[in-house]
């Protein structure tokens, strides 16, 4: 009878505990700015929140998906009942078309990330080089797009894409990518581009040269006639996600194959003192017969500091990945915070792993 009174106890504190963080409600969570002409400049839309719950909220960071989208925010705590709001500007130069940008507000609330959308369609501006099949100007040479997307690139093989390009400007011009990692080359036809002549760049992406497994991103930078610059003038991005087709594997490999198991994906540290750190572990069990592979852990929190990134566990033995969380930033309040990690186990190619915890002075 007392163990049951006690789960009670702790779940009325629990269910207070909720009730007692902030909330954040908007007007509405989606804009469309319809048409919008590139030759009138950025556009900008604010969404407007309340604080419906009954403590302060705090937006700690606004993030959009893309760097043509600039948000700004209230930054000071919201008392309950009270409204804050959400700028949100666009800059459609160089980008005709529809489009479709999220932007992702973290805050305090109950509901710790959520999502707001814009979209539209760019009318490019009449006449000129913009309105052509090669809108976007790279100091005198036209692309047609800034990501070259490689998409999926089964590991030890080649991806191949092809980017036309123009030259736009009234002389010759020698284009050349510059900053490109080792796994990606990129050949430019014809090296010198007459004045209106259209070239191609010509990537390739070697899985079997890179170290990475999972999504891959890089920056590199279209430069003309020998001129070093990098900025975002110039920037070309390359996007790939390296994978194995486990699709090839013979009935015995199968049978032979590692299998992941975890006790627990998610672990709750309870509550952590600020400016503290604590370290705990996410336990990796391989009951097949191959070795386990941890090809790669994807951590996008400043916070958690995840290691080994790469870990090899032997059928039958059990290996952990170590997470160490440093408070020193966070504010008091609940968090829950996610990796992801890539293993060779064709049936958990890619799990989750959850952290939660709360911050108290």
């Amino acid at each position: 009878m007392k163990k049951y009174s006690l789960l009670l106890v702790c779940l009325t504190f629990t269910l207070l505990a909720m009730s007692q963080k902030p909330v954040i409600t908007y007007e509405k969570t989606a804009h469309d700015f319809g048409k919008v002409n590139e030759e009138d400049g950025k556009v900008t839309y604010v969404f407007d929140f309340k604080n419906a719950g009954a403590s302060p909220l705090v937006v700690s960071r606004v993030q959009a998906s893309c760097g043509c989208t600039t948000p700004t925010w209230t930054k000071e705590p919201i008392e309950p009942g009270k409204k804050g709001s959400i700028t949100v500007t666009y800059n459609p130069s160089g980008r005709p078309g529809p489009f479709t940008k999220t932007i992702t507000v973290y805050s305090n609330a109950s509901e710790e990330q959520t999502l707001l959308t814009i979209k539209g369609e760019v009318i490019p501006k009449a006449g000129g080089a913009d309105n052509n099949a090669f809108p976007i100007n790279m100091g005198g040479v036209g692309v047609k797009m800034k990501i070259i997307q490689m998409n999926n690139v089964e590991k030890g093989k080649v991806q191949t894409r092809v980017l036309e390009i123009q030259n736009i400007s009234n002389a010759p011009v020698r284009p050349t990518i510059e900053n490109s990692p080792p796994y990606i080359t990129v050949v430019v036809a014809p090296e010198v581009l007459k004045p209106n002549e259209i070239g191609k760049a010509t990537f390739t992406f070697n899985s079997k040269a890179s170290t990475q497994w999972g999504p891959i991103s890089d920056d590199i930078f279209l430069n003309i006639n020998g001129q070093k610059k990098i900025s975002e003038e110039n920037k070309l991005t390359v996007v790939a996600n390296v994978v194995e087709d486990f699709s090839k594997m013979t009935l015995e490999q199968k049978r032979k194959a590692p299998i992941l198991e975890t006790p627990a994906r998610i672990v709750n540290l309870g509550v952590v003192k600020a400016g503290t750190k604590r370290t705990t572990k996410f336990q990796l069990n391989n009951k097949g017969q191959s070795t386990l592979e941890v090809r790669r852990v994807i951590n996008n929190n400043k916070e958690l500091f995840v290691h080994p990134v790469k870990l090899s566990v032997v059928g039958g033995k059990a290996g952990n990945l170590m997470v160490d969380l440093n408070s020193k930033t966070l504010t008091e309040g609940d968090y829950k915070k996610s990796i992801t990690v890539q293993t060779n186990d064709p049936d958990n190619s890619f799990i989750l792993l959850t952290l939660v915890w709360k911050v108290q002075k």
